[in-house]
Parts: structure tokens; sequence; C-alpha cells
């Protein structure tokens, strides 16, 4: 997250990054509700709800690497991403404003 945080990261630290995100996502909302997805660097089901079990799941959140990290850090919020179009998210579920940003990905 440093290497990101400075605009130093090359490749391997940013996906890096992205995953420790996803995965702390999980962690403070657990489930299987909600597919977020940060093509191509990883994916991961959070929030508590209905389980999907086959096919496109009802609530999905895409985006790309850059602007998942700027969501996970504060440097951009959820509003801002959607309205821009970086973010799609589809479903009831699928709303992660108030999950973001991640305590741990925050800059110090």
């Amino acid at each position: 997250m440093a290497e990101w945080l400075t605009g130093t990261a090359d490749r391997r630290s940013t996906t890096t990054a992205v995953r420790f995100t996803l995965e702390e996502l999980a962690d403070v909302a657990p489930g299987n509700a909600v597919e977020v997805r940060v093509p191509p660097a990883g994916a991961v089901q959070a929030v508590e709800g209905p389980r999907h079990t086959r096919g496109t799941p009802p609530n999905v959140v895409e985006t790309d690497v850059q602007t998942w990290l700027a969501l996970a850090t504060g440097r951009e919020t959820w509003a801002e991403a959607v309205a821009s179009g970086r973010v799609h998210a589809s479903g009831e579920r699928a709303d992660l404003a108030a999950l973001l940003p991640l305590q741990a990905a925050r800059p110090r």
C-alpha cells in the first residue's frame, strides 16, 4: 500500500495491494452476498446476505485497480466513483459506501 500511495508501485505491488484490500473488505464485512471484482487483480465475496451458488451473482461491484485502491484508501468516495462511472454496482446490497475507506488501507 505504501508504494501505491507514493506512486512508486509496480504492477506486482499494485496487485498485492488490491488483493490485500479485498481480503480486508471480506474481514470487515464477512459474507457471500456481494461479489467485488477488480480485474485482473482479484475478486472476493463479502457482505452478509443470501449466498449465490451458480451463474452471475445478484449483487456485483466491479471497478478498475486504481479506482478500487482510491476507494480503499479514502482518496475517492463511493459516490464520486459511482457518479463518474468508474464503479459498476448492481443489486440491493452492492452499495459499499459504509464500508469504505478500509481502516487498514488508510494513509497514516
